[in-house]
């Protein structure tokens, strides 16, 4: 077994700086206490909420109009950043709507 001596004024000044840092662990772990993982959404989600393949979320998320975070790599979004997109993705979809089979087209 080793022994380490250090100086009084040392070890205070050490554990102030714990101090203060377990103090700052504490305020961000309140902050986030809020964010619930059960208020987030995954892929399946999403892809059902926007009526969208996994392939055009992967491109939502490529080119940076979908946020997300991952977490051992599972993706998640929040809620309001999807449904920010139904109205975007609805006006396209009208914008880009070819009836099948018309009776008019010739």
């Amino acid at each position: 077994m080793e022994i380490i001596s250090i100086e009084r004024k040392t070890f205070e000044a050490m554990m102030a700086k714990f101090n203060d840092f377990a103090r700052q662990m504490e305020s961000i772990c309140i902050a986030q206490r809020e964010k619930k993982m059960s208020d987030w959404l995954d892929n399946q989600d999403v892809c059902c909420i926007l009526n969208i393949s996994p392939r055009t979320l992967q491109t939502l998320r490529d080119n940076g109009t979908l946020a997300y975070s991952q977490i051992n790599h599972k993706t998640y979004y929040l809620p309001e950043d999807v449904q920010r997109l139904v109205p975007v993705l609805e006006k396209k979809r009208i914008k880009n709507y070819k009836p099948l089979n018309s009776q008019y087209d010739e």
